[in-house]
């Protein structure tokens, strides 16, 4: 049993309760609401079309509303990432969390990941400064040294987080991923854990690894265990 003596705040609050499922029907991202307001959790992650309901649902309470931009693939037009954030900012999104071009990093375009991001990072701002951002890298796909790299290119960017998985790509966040992440992050960024955490000892291996925030559709389970 890992020891809850890493947590420096209530396990509550390091988890997104996330809901991503396109599956899934409207009650039950009611039900992640009400379950989000009875346990405090950090925040709720939803689609873009579920923005303007949880933030609804959740106003006044001190849970934020996450969502999820240019995802779960990331390749979309920098103009179209920046739309779509503001839209979503518009309906009531606290946090955003996008995901980089895993094709440009791949083929060595960094220059250009970074002026994407860089560029998404300064338009959010523009439109709420304390919108917190978290990019998707996709460690699944990626070496170690893509990991470093993309690590250092969200940093650079000016982003609040890095983020492991979308959990769509076949594999999620690793205690060894995390910990390599939080190593290159270094002081300059937050690395949020995501996909594949079950449970209170998943979640508790990868704080200690490094993880600032973690993102599972298994909260409630987690935090009552």
């Amino acid at each position: 049993m890992t020891s809850d003596t890493v947590l420096t705040r209530p396990l509550a609050q390091y988890i997104d309760h996330t809901l991503l499922k396109p599956e899934a029907p409207a009650e039950a991202y009611d039900t992640l609401l009400v379950e989000a307001l009875r346990h405090e959790f950090a925040s709720v992650c939803v689609p873009p079309a579920y923005v303007r309901r949880a933030a609804v649902a959740l106003r006044g309470s001190e849970v934020d509303v996450c969502t999820v931009i240019s995802f779960p693939f990331g390749y979309v037009d920098p103009e179209v990432r920046i739309f779509e954030s503001a839209r979503a900012i518009e309906a009531g999104a606290d946090e955003l969390d996008t995901v980089l071009n895993i094709s440009w990093l791949k083929s060595g375009r960094h220059e250009e990941v970074l002026a994407d991001l860089a560029a998404w990072v300064e338009a959010v701002h523009g439109e709420r400064d304390d919108v917190v951002t978290k990019v998707i890298i996709e460690t699944v796909l990626l070496s170690d040294d893509e990991k470093r790299a993309a690590t250092e290119l969200v940093a650079r960017s000016g982003a609040d987080f890095v983020k492991t998985s979308t959990g769509f790509a076949g594999g999620g966040a690793t205690v060894d991923d995390v910990a390599l992440l939080a190593e290159v992050a270094g002081d300059s960024l937050r690395v949020k854990a995501s996909g594949g955490i079950r449970d209170r000892d998943d979640a508790l291996a990868m704080i200690r690894a490094g993880a600032d925030r973690l993102g599972a559709s298994s909260g409630v389970a987690i935090v009552t265990a």
